[in-house]
């Protein structure tokens, strides 16, 4: 189901993982695959056409997820936009809009907030915003 196996060959081999249990604070920006069992809390950015974002059920973001494939079974809070393909699993949910070209969603997946169909859905931006400056 869900084609997961095309999914995780598509990203030329490089594959990171963040293991359930760690927690990232800060933005992420990857190439390749990333699969996704802990925490980040900050932006996730996938570079090249053929980024591929896997967050597992015991996954969870909290910040924007902005890449072009995504496979989704874990909870995100804020916004996803995806601008080729998104998977959502059974056990997805995502707290924030939703932007996406193709969408895969399987029963009792959820999306709490808009959802919307982008056609032009742009490719993730070259630079992640700068992050806010706190005084030490």
């Amino acid at each position: 189901m869900l084609n997961r196996k095309r999914n995780e060959t598509r990203a030329n081999d490089h594959t990171s993982l963040v293991a359930h249990g760690t927690t990232i604070r800060g933005d992420l920006r990857f190439r390749g695959a990333l699969h996704l069992e802990g925490r980040v809390e900050g932006s996730i950015v996938g570079d090249g056409d053929d980024a591929m974002f896997t967050l597992s059920e015991h996954g969870e973001v909290e910040g924007e997820v902005r890449v072009p494939h995504a496979l989704i079974n874990g909870h995100v809070v804020g916004d996803v936009v995806v601008s080729v393909k998104l998977e959502l699993s059974a056990q997805a949910r995502i707290d924030g809009n939703l932007h996406y070209h193709m969408l895969e969603m399987a029963a009792g997946a959820q999306v709490n907030g808009h959802i919307s169909r982008d056609a032009g859905v742009q490719a993730p931006p070259a630079e992640l915003p700068a992050p806010d400056a706190t005084p030490a």
